[in-house]
């Protein structure tokens, strides 16, 4: 008897009973539900933020554009026509930045304000190098150049005005054959103007002549007469 009343009194421990479990589920449902709105309320605030950036961006690109249509429209028309003009003469003629605001700005050329030659050259959207490689290819197929020939013609002063580096860059671009060049001009001079081999070859090689080198001045003379 004694036995079964201890067995009686025995309880079952509280994490075996039934209402601990309940509690549990009911306190896990309301942690996940906490998390969740918690994690809404960050996708919320993180969708708010991008969008802000969005529309701060698009309003910087509207205030820019206005900006440089404002700019654009403060242009003088004297400015615009001399922009217009220097971009004929760089795409067309494939002239210098300096020889396009000479003749932008000559007397004898377009007669445009120094103001506005400047304006034009400092807006025209060139490639020098390319436009020196043009004139220097010219000079070599048409007119039988040699290469310092068309160097000094592309740097001078009373030539075409473009800097060392431009006419460096067209010089060493230049596909052509100078032996064929000086050919060319010796036959020239042969025919045209009935110079002696000496004159001519030394008319090939001068400083103040042809400046063709020794090499090619001398497959001319070679070839002369074929």
């Amino acid at each position: 008897m004694s036995r079964s009343k201890n067995r009686e009194k025995i309880k079952k421990p509280f994490y075996k009973k039934i209402w601990f479990w309940i509690v549990v589920i009911i306190l896990i449902g309301i942690f996940n539900m906490s998390n969740s709105g918690s994690d809404d309320n960050k996708t919320a605030s993180k969708s708010d933020n991008t969008k802000v950036s969005k529309v701060k961006k698009s309003d910087d690109a509207t205030k820019s554009s206005s900006d440089e249509s404002a700019k654009k429209d403060n242009v003088p028309t004297e400015y615009k026509s001399a922009l217009r003009k220097a971009e004929t003469y760089s795409n067309a003629m494939y002239m210098s930045k300096q020889g396009i605001y000479d003749q932008l700005t000559s007397d004898a050329g377009e007669q445009f304000s120094a103001e506005a030659g400047q304006y034009a050259v400092d807006n025209l959207k060139a490639d020098y190098n390319k436009n020196a490689l043009k004139k220097g290819t010219t000079y070599a197929k048409e007119m039988y150049m040699s290469k310092q020939g068309i160097y000094n013609q592309l740097v001078s002063q009373s030539g075409e005005q473009f800097t060392a580096e431009e006419a460096q860059y067209a010089v060493d671009n230049i596909k052509v054959n100078y032996n064929k060049n000086a050919l060319e001009k010796a036959k020239s001079y042969q025919d045209d103007m009935a110079m002696s081999p000496d004159a001519i070859k030394d008319q090939l090689t001068a400083s103040a002549g042809e400046q063709f080198t020794e090499d090619e001045a001398n497959y001319a003379m070679q070839h002369l007469n074929d």
